[in-house]
């Protein structure tokens, strides 16, 4: 299949993919390394693989995404909470592929300028909210799909007379509105940095803005993709005759649907999603951010939110095959070069 992927694909595939590639082949394997552990009750030892860790890999960093979910429920506040999602239109897939770091960029910027200030704007809420960003590429079905979902605690903080100002209604902000915004700051930004914007651009974009209760579901359905990535093993469920099959959730009907590639076509619909090296998926903005947490706490004790201290997820053991004593690890092996 590498001969058939790289003959297809070569032409398409960017210094960060071949790291993708390389690490993920590597996985649990002795290429990536090898720890060396031994059993505290029978005295049982053996070998175990080291995992890549690279961050588009579909087998690693758990833990990684269980902490920053514990790190969000720190912030969590007694409101409403919102998922606002903008979406970049379809005719501006391909341009946004060739210039990924700029445009994914520039999204962010735009997102979290409307968002802002539409808080501020006194026929809103007149105060400043809090807001975490996370960049989605993919559609359900895996396909190229940019877009940011947004979780906003429902209202703000008027610093001056230290208030919380609650949203009005059953919505944060009108959705035609923000997309109306976005549209506007996307195509400058887009001008701005000399980009071609193709003639086929649409009058009207989309934005979707819908209450999420306490924010927690949601909030853990964006840790699945944050630090692994966009499949996980178990969504794999048949690798035949060079064709991969897995299964996705439709959006709309909530059916499970599966979809099924030939082997070289489903690995680059994983890899389009790699982002560029150094990129961050998320980021935090208002009193949510890491350096505002002054006004976070304004904000918990205005709303009289009571800390509770959360014990950190611990790392799964491994334990012996047996006396299910757990395991201590007394030795390392490096990589194997390759």
């Amino acid at each position: 299949m590498k001969a058939v992927f790289t003959k297809k694909y070569s032409t398409k595939l960017l210094p960060g993919h071949l790291k993708a590639i390389s690490a993920i082949k590597r996985c649990r394997t002795a290429l990536s390394g090898e720890f060396h552990v031994q059993y505290t009750g029978c005295g049982h030892s053996e070998w175990h693989p080291k995992s890549c860790g690279h961050r588009s890999c579909p087998q690693c960093q758990n833990h990684e995404a269980s902490e920053w979910l514990m790190r969000q429920q720190k912030k969590q506040l007694p409101v409403d909470y919102y998922m606002v999602t903008f979406t970049l239109p379809a005719q501006l897939r391909a341009l946004t592929w060739h210039h990924q770091t700029i445009i994914y960029q520039l999204m962010f910027l735009c997102v979290s300028s409307t968002l802002k200030d539409f808080g501020l704007n006194p026929k809103n809420l007149g105060a400043e909210i809090g807001m975490t960003a996370v960049l989605h590429t993919h559609s359900r079905r895996l396909d190229y799909h940019p877009h940011i979902h947004v979780i906003i605690p429902g209202g703000g903080i008027n610093k001056a007379k230290r208030q919380w100002i609650k949203t009005k209604g059953k919505y944060l902000f009108n959705e035609f509105a923000l997309a109306k915004v976005f549209r506007a700051r996307i195509l400058d930004g887009l001008n701005a940095a000399k980009l071609p914007i193709p003639c086929s651009m649409p009058e009207e974009w989309v934005v979707d803005c819908k209450r999420v209760g306490n924010g927690e579901p949601a909030l853990k359905y964006l840790s699945r993709y944050l630090y692994r990535g966009v499949i996980s093993e178990k969504n794999i469920i048949a690798d035949n005759n060079g064709r991969v099959t897995f299964r996705y959730t439709d959006g709309d009907t909530g059916e499970t649907l599966t979809r099924s590639l030939k082997g070289e076509d489903f690995l680059w619909l994983v890899l389009q999603h790699v982002l560029p090296k150094g990129f961050h998926r998320v980021r935090d903005y208002g009193f949510l951010h890491s350096n505002a947490k002054t006004l976070l706490k304004l904000v918990q004790l205005v709303l009289r939110v009571v800390i509770q201290l959360l014990a950190p997820k611990p790392r799964l053991v491994v334990k012996c095959p047996h006396c299910q004593a757990p395991m201590q690890v007394i030795g390392f092996r490096p990589p194997e070069p390759g």
